[in-house]
């Protein structure tokens, strides 16, 4: 099964004989950054089959992880499903709080009145609920910010703000409108389906988290992400990998630091030609199958400026790229039946990004790179207890919308798992001679780092 148009016809010979993905991350290196626009942020509530989601993680400055997320999925002819979802995460007392929250009468734009200048109207980058309200600001001083309060339940209330700092650009992978799509399908112009990734990948965050009556500071450092995956999630990827990294500390302001990064490796559905792949059915009959792809992407903050952005494509079981995750030590875990890694190892490698905004460019084309390395020790998945900063083994299917929950399980036959720990970690970081004149230097970073292994099929 290869997407919507396989549900309509037979396969298509020359169709097969053709990669059937185009992975954002096949562009040169030198046109990796692409600056966000604000048509980039706005809400598209694209109809189909689509997973629309804006999601801010913060790590606090008590070492506590803070997420929100709005997620809008459209399942074909039936009326959009949206949640609003909150997580919380204290590794040091322990304490775990977990809301989500289906949206009744959902608006975006807002209008006028909704905010605190009841004369300001916003656009499509903002939107509201009965539950909630997001709005999205440009400041004076080249800044910008999503203000977020909701009331999640009786014992949950949220009051806080993400912002953008001017010096640190937000980006997506690549110019223009096409900037930042992964396309499946062989033709681009009708496709079976997309993902897009937008960041913002340093802010800064402020106000408070009322639980049980209990006020949380939530002054830390996180990310911001908004996303959409234009078909069923089944079908864009076997698994996921996420990565978010903060310093912690005040120390050098040089050497403050940030890097995230987001993998995906597609279905054996997309990828390569149509047999560019052997595999064996139950009967040990030889099976045609795709190559699958693997698109890493990522980014890397020094000093709260945008230093790089980075861009890689993997065939099958390639590991050769310098942009990368691997999952170390794996074991079988029979809470998820997955082998589920013991660590993680994140290689991020760019050129050099100088200027501003629209302007800035890579430093002498590509000979001029940035690397960063991380890796993190997670421990055994199984059991639990022997686990290191488990926030969670989420069980996807038991979260999202359930007409969402209805058709992948049906159609998939599938139980994702998603593996999200909190942990400590020392970003290592090289930079090269030509950064601010400066020369080129090494340093390491101490900080948090918030990673996602997820789980969707066996590629």
């Amino acid at each position: 099964m290869s997407g919507w148009g396989s549900w309509l016809g037979g396969a298509d010979a020359e169709a097969d004989a053709k990669p059937n993905f185009r992975a954002v991350t096949d562009r040169p290196q030198d046109e990796l950054y692409g600056q966000l626009e604000p048509a980039d942020l706005e809400w598209a509530c694209a109809g189909g089959f689509a997973t629309e989601t804006q999601v801010w993680y913060t790590v606090l400055e008590d070492g506590a992880l803070a997420s929100s997320q709005i997620i809008h999925s459209s399942i074909g002819l039936w009326y959009p499903q949206i949640q609003i979802t909150f997580k919380y995460f204290n590794p040091k007392t322990g304490q775990k709080v977990w809301k989500s929250t289906a949206v009744t009468h959902f608006v975006t734009p807002p209008g006028q009145g909704v905010g605190r200048d009841k004369s300001k109207s916003y656009d499509k980058r903002s939107c509201k609920a009965d539950q909630f309200t997001v709005l999205f600001d440009e400041h004076p001083d080249g800044s910008e910010s999503y203000t977020i309060d909701a009331n999640m339940d009786t014992d949950l209330q949220l009051s806080y703000t993400y912002t953008r700092p001017a010096s640190c650009p937000g980006w997506k992978l690549g110019s223009g409108p096409e900037g930042s799509k992964s396309y499946f399908g062989t033709n681009t112009a009708s496709p079976d389906g997309y993902v897009l990734h937008k960041f913002w990948p340093r802010v800064t965050t402020s106000g408070h988290i009322i639980y049980k009556g209990q006020a949380i500071d939530a002054k830390g450092t996180g990310v911001f992400i908004r996303a959409i995956q234009g078909m069923r999630p089944n079908l864009v990827a076997s698994r996921w990998n996420f990565a978010n990294f903060q310093s912690i500390g005040h120390g050098d302001e040089s050497q403050k630091t940030a890097a995230i990064m987001m993998e995906f490796t597609t279905t054996s559905d997309y990828g390569g030609p149509l047999g560019s792949k052997k595999d064996k059915d139950e009967q040990g009959n030889q099976v045609n199958k795709r190559e699958t792809m693997t698109v890493n992407i990522g980014s890397v903050i020094v000093g709260d400026e945008l230093v790089a952005v980075t861009g890689s494509t993997r065939k099958g079981n390639d590991e050769g790229s310098s942009s990368s995750v691997k999952h170390l030590n794996t074991t079988f875990d029979p809470d998820t039946g997955y082998q589920a890694p013991g660590g993680l190892e994140f290689a991020w490698s760019g050129p050099l990004l100088e200027g501003t905004g629209g302007a800035l460019k890579p430093v002498n084309g590509t000979s001029d790179v940035v690397n960063a390395k991380l890796t993190v020790d997670l421990g055994k998945p199984h059991p639990a207890s022997e686990s290191k900063g488990l926030v969670e083994k989420v069980d996807v299917l038991g979260e999202i919308p359930y007409m969402v929950r209805k058709v992948v399980n049906y159609v998939a036959g599938t139980k994702p798992y998603v593996y999200q720990n909190l942990n400590p970690a020392t970003l290592s970081v090289q930079l090269p001679e030509s950064y601010k004149g400066e020369g080129s230097k090494s340093f390491e970073s101490k900080g948090t780092v918030f990673t996602e292994a997820t789980f969707i099929s066996e590629p």
